[in-house]
């Protein structure tokens, strides 16, 4: 093989090299590229369903807070309503209890 057919073979086969390495180093990039993309698809992915997740939970504790409130205001009311219903009963008795001794009183001065 003439000398010049080796140098031109080498210097096609430096060239093809070159290209691979290049074409290596912009597919390297690309695959880089594609990973920071992908990965800020995943965190923002993540922070969406944490927000969502921590929106649910405020949803169900709102939920639980108006029952519990719910529950503490139908137990006062019937509370209130048993005294109401109590002081009623007592109030009969105590009137007659006034009217008793203030009959004892007038019948006293008499």
């Amino acid at each position: 093989m003439p000398r010049e057919q080796v140098l031109r073979d080498i210097k096609a086969a430096e060239k093809e090299a070159e290209e691979i390495v290049s074409n290596a180093e912009a597919e390297r990039e690309e695959r880089i590229e594609e990973a920071r993309e992908r990965a800020e698809r995943i965190r923002e992915e993540a922070e969406r369903e944490a927000e969502q997740m921590a929106e649910e939970r405020l949803a169900e504790a709102r939920e639980e807070i108006e029952a519990e409130r719910d529950q503490i205001i139908e137990e006062g009311e019937t509370e209130s309503e048993r005294l109401e219903e109590r002081a009623e009963q007592r109030l009969d008795e105590v009137v007659e209890h006034v009217v008793s001794l203030f009959e004892e009183e007038v019948h006293a001065q008499a």
